[in-house]
């Protein structure tokens, strides 16, 4: 080895020993006669002190070693002066006195900062420059935390599901092209011609495949890919923990992966707090209804409560009118808003939020807020269409206090369920509810079985043609699939859905139900999952299963906004790798060996 130690390692144990260290420069001082490098690796950072009188020949290579080159150092730890210690680094209580220095390799001058992160986030940094640049944007010392962070919980979900008797098993990567919601990335065959592989968008048939074999409890650390628009929580490509249990309902596996989670949050991010254990279970309705979305973001309550009733008593036209129709009147209270509020201000604060409604569809919204003391009065024009005892009614039925505001929504059930949605993450910020330490885990179950496309005509599956429908609504199954719901369950986090799955069907004599309804003829059924068919008349087990989305669970855990930050060589926003220029054209030879011809789109005039 070319070093003895890490950069991160030495402590005050280590005074008086001749040690070798190497790694990259990120900082040097140069003071005449001293030269300060601070050396860097994965582990952290050492300070080295170069003396000219004592050792000229390190002091020649320190002198033309500039930030980023690679050095190799050889020296004696001793003890930094008691002025010079520096407590907020591990390594701040010694010094490396250089006796050799061996520059390895030089460096141009890097296109951005590597060894300051507070600075790029002060001055912001060109997304396509650490794309291009990505192996210096790994450099920094928060991407090297992001990274092991991620290489500790994959290493923590192995060894969990190891002491479970689980067994990890690889899948296919070139696997048959089938419908599973998104498009497939196709790979053509050169010993077939004209036939393809798919890239897998998960192992969901082979994981039924290995219950089916007997395999009883299997999980994979595995590749997915879909050729989807990207946001900034997907990817072209990425990583899920796929695992799957036979003899299960829905509780058992539900209990394994939250005692999972729980555990792994614990272990890797023991300064985090979990909000709730056991985690809260959400009814599909109720988080539709509530948060506006199917995957709420708990650590915030701000959720729209109906008062549809109430409102339907009010002078309010609109409201009246539409409750008349049939259509919902909510209203979600934020907490202390109105505070220290004058009338611009609070005036202000509606109007943002009226825009927010707008955006997401709503012709308006109405707010109140209630008086800090008991000689004010309530503020907002829709406050005349209420009666005192009205008023009285909704500020007990919304549980309000001085000081909080009222928002208002009615519309049908798919704009109000919008705007709820819109204006509950701004609230939250607003109000300072979007704490990054705390870990608001639920789950949601009950999900309908299917959605309908008004488009094509036909039913879809909310999640997957192979999801069991609930037991107790299978007899719907065929005369009422909207009304049927799936054994399906969502772990949420901080308004991000982290983890997926459900029960599966396991008899052939359902999953062929299945198909009519979501627009599949039986022929083309067999040509795509025949063999799926096939295995399940062999004594297929009852089984379910989950997979989570592992560069989410990462990029929560390490408080990232984007899952970019916790994947070493992501793709951009247009699904390009800068770095290396990809995707790129084959060479014709390449063309030609698979006989793929190339078809120029005409421009447009």
């Amino acid at each position: 080895m070319m070093k003895t130690h890490t950069c991160g390692e030495l402590r005050e144990s280590h005074i008086g020993q001749t040690v070798t260290l190497a790694g990259w420069v990120n900082r040097r001082r140069d003071q005449g006669g001293l030269i300060f490098i601070d050396l860097r690796d994965r582990w952290g950072l050492t300070q080295i002190t170069v003396n000219q009188a004592e050792t000229p020949e390190a002091h020649v290579n320190a002198n033309s070693a500039r930030n980023e080159f690679v050095l190799q150092v050889v020296g004696q730890v001793v003890e930094r002066p008691g002025d010079t210690k520096n407590a907020d680094l591990p390594t701040g209580q010694i010094e490396i006195i250089a006796q050799e220095i061996n520059i390895l390799n030089t460096s141009k001058t890097p296109p951005f900062y590597i060894n300051d992160d507070e600075r790029i986030v002060k001055e912001g940094l060109d997304e396509s420059l650490r794309m291009k640049y990505r192996y210096l944007d790994l450099r920094r010392q928060k991407m090297q935390r992001n990274l092991m962070l991620r290489h500790r919980v994959i290493k923590f979900i192995r060894d969990y599901l190891d002491k479970q008797a689980f067994i990890e098993i690889e899948t296919p990567i070139l696997f048959k092209t089938t419908p599973e919601g998104a498009r497939d990335f196709l790979v053509p065959s050169r010993l077939q011609p004209g036939k393809f592989y798919a890239l897998p968008q998960s192992p969901q048939q082979l994981k039924q495949l290995l219950m089916v074999a007997g395999v009883e409890k299997y999980f994979q650390i595995a590749r997915c890919f879909r050729d989807e628009d990207l946001r900034g929580q997907r990817q072209p490509e990425f990583t899920q923990l796929d695992l799957e249990m036979s003899f299960v309902e829905r509780e058992d596996v539900m209990v394994l992966n939250e005692g999972m989670m729980i555990a792994l949050a614990e272990t890797i991010m023991p300064q985090k707090k979990i909000l709730q254990k056991p985690f809260p279970r959400i009814l599909y309705k109720d988080a539709m209804e509530q948060y506006g979305v199917d995957r709420p973001d708990i650590r915030y309550d701000l959720r729209a409560i109906d008062i549809s009733d109430l409102a339907g008593r009010s002078g309010f036209r609109v409201f009246t009118d539409n409750v008349e129709a049939g259509k919902p009147v909510r209203a979600i209270r934020a907490t202390g808003l109105a505070k220290g509020q004058s009338k611009t201000g609070l005036k202000n604060i509606a109007k943002e939020m009226e825009n927010l409604a707008r955006d997401a569809g709503a012709k308006g919204l109405a707010w109140l807020s209630i008086p800090e003391d008991e000689e004010g009065e309530v503020a907002g024009f829709i406050g005349k269409y209420f009666t005192v005892d009205q008023k009285l009614e909704l500020i007990e039925t919304l549980g309000a206090e001085g000081g909080d505001m009222l928002f208002f929504m009615s519309d049908s059930d798919e704009v109000v369920q919008a705007v709820t949605a819109a204006i509950r993450p701004v609230l939250a910020e607003r109000l300072g509810l979007l704490d990054p330490n705390v870990l608001g885990y639920c789950w949601v179950i009950d999900f309908p079985m299917f959605i309908w496309d008004e488009e094509e005509k036909r039913w879809d599956p909310s999640q997957h043609m192979f999801t069991m429908p609930l037991p107790e609504d299978l007899h719907m199954l065929e005369d009422k699939p909207g009304e049927t719901r799936g054994s399906q369950y969502d772990m949420v986090c901080n308004g991000h859905e982290v983890a997926g799955g459900s029960i599966r069907i396991h008899d052939r004599e359902i999953q062929e139900k299945i198909f009519p309804l979501i627009g599949q003829t039986m022929e083309h059924a067999r040509e795509q999952f025949g063999h799926m068919m096939e295995a399940f008349e062999y004594g297929a087990p009852p089984h379910g299963g989950i997979a989570w989305g592992l560069d989410r669970v990462a990029a929560i855990l390490a408080g990232e906004p984007n899952i970019r930050e916790v994947i070493a060589f992501p793709k951009t926003q247009t699904g390009s790798d800068v770095m290396a220029g990809a995707p790129s054209p084959a060479e014709d030879k390449q063309l030609d060996e698979l006989h793929i011809a190339v078809r120029e789109l005409e421009k447009e005039t």
